[in-house]
């Protein structure tokens, strides 16, 4: 198999593989879902993981674990449960697509786990790189699991130049990838190319004279102060920068709350109605027309609190806050009207959850009619 690899020294890409599975045995990450991999724990580890920190997920993949013990019982919950379990991850499409794929599991393959990394892409919210660590870990099939650690390491261990965020860069990964992985121990190999980037490959001074690849890997640096060229990026997509207003309509004990589209940011979380507005533009002077009431409904209107930016992918959003105080209850057209109680136990966005409880206190004083 390693004659494959076009111009380099067979024996030298073998040295290496059998030296970073040793080093993997000696230093891996004490990691729950390691100590015994079955695929429920390890499918909710990698949904779990994307675009987190292991810090941060390893106290939600506890809280899954602990709440819904197997498929059947995730496959069963509300999907508002899910959600409000997944407050503060961000990328809710990951907890739509978890619950989803729960019950395709359970409901219509009798919880009965694919075994292929094909298999596993036909299960929702599974892309590549997912369901090849789920087959190659649970499975050991060998499949070559390639994420941004990955990315990173055999970029700069084989040298690649051309951009990794683009196909031409990702097509030479990922077959050097295919190639190189052990054909017997491939979950072994592909977390350990992963826990090798997390720990030794860092993205800025990497620990080259630590790692067990140094000896053969084409980028390692004499001393940690020096960062390899690759891996090479053309660019991100450019980030729009919005003003982001949340209407907070409440008589002090009950509050209008709605919830967002499935598909879009924050799909199926609940919100205060926001209004998107260009950064320059003045903060809204009459209520959201959803809301159907008269004028002299409102008793005041009040900025809330000091401007705030929460950042997503492709987003710069600078929250505001306006209380809108009024008489009765509204004629919704959208949403809920609900008590402040009600509320709290929805499953909300970041950007409101982080200042709920003072908004909650503020408005609450202001006393129910």
């Amino acid at each position: 198999m390693q004659e494959k690899l076009e111009g380099m020294n067979a024996a030298s890409w073998a040295e290496g593989r059998h030296a970073l599975i040793r080093w993997y045995q000696d230093h891996q990450r004490a990691l729950p879902w390691r100590e015994s991999p079955d695929p429920y724990t390890v499918w909710l580890c990698e949904i779990i993981m994307q675009q987190t920190r292991i810090h941060q997920g390893l106290k939600y993949w506890n809280t899954f674990i602990n709440t819904w013990t197997d498929v059947h019982a995730l496959a069963a919950a509300p999907l508002d449960d899910v959600l409000k379990a997944w407050q503060g991850l961000g990328y809710y499409s990951r907890a739509r697509n978890l619950h989803r794929a729960a019950q395709a599991i359970a409901f219509e393959r009798g919880g009965v786990f694919p075994e292929t990394a094909e298999a596993w892409k036909a299960i929702p919210g599974v892309g590549p790189y997912t369901a090849a660590a789920i087959a190659s870990i649970c499975f050991n099939e060998p499949v070559a699991a390639i994420d941004g650690n990955v990315l990173r390491v055999i970029s700069r261990y084989r040298d690649i130049q051309d951009p990794i965020d683009r196909p031409i860069g990702r097509k030479q990964v990922a077959a050097f990838a295919t190639e190189w992985i052990h054909p017997t121990k491939a979950g072994t190999h592909n977390q350990a190319v992963m826990e090798l980037g997390a720990l030794i490959c860092k993205p800025t001074s990497p620990l080259c004279s630590a790692c067990p690849l140094e000896s053969t890997c084409l980028n390692a640096q004499s001393d940690s102060s020096g960062t390899p060229v690759p891996p090479v990026k053309q660019g991100k997509t450019k980030v729009k920068s919005v003003q982001l207003v949340f209407n907070v309509v409440t008589n002090g004990a009950h509050v209008w709350m709605r919830q967002r589209p499935a598909e879009g940011i924050w799909g199926r979380l609940w919100e205060f109605p926001s209004q998107e507005r260009p950064l320059e533009s003045e903060l809204p002077a009459v209520p959201p027309t959803e809301a159907n009431f008269s004028s002299t409904a409102v008793r005041s209107r009040s900025v809330w609190g000091e401007p705030f930016e929460h950042i997503l992918s492709h987003r710069r959003l600078l929250c505001r806050f306006v209380i809108w105080h009024i008489d009765g209850a509204p004629d919704l057209k959208d949403g809920v009207w609900m008590p402040w109680s009600e509320a709290e136990s929805k499953a909300r966005p970041r950007a409101i959850d982080r200042c709920w409880e003072r908004l909650e206190k503020s408005c609450s004083a202001l006393g129910n009619p």
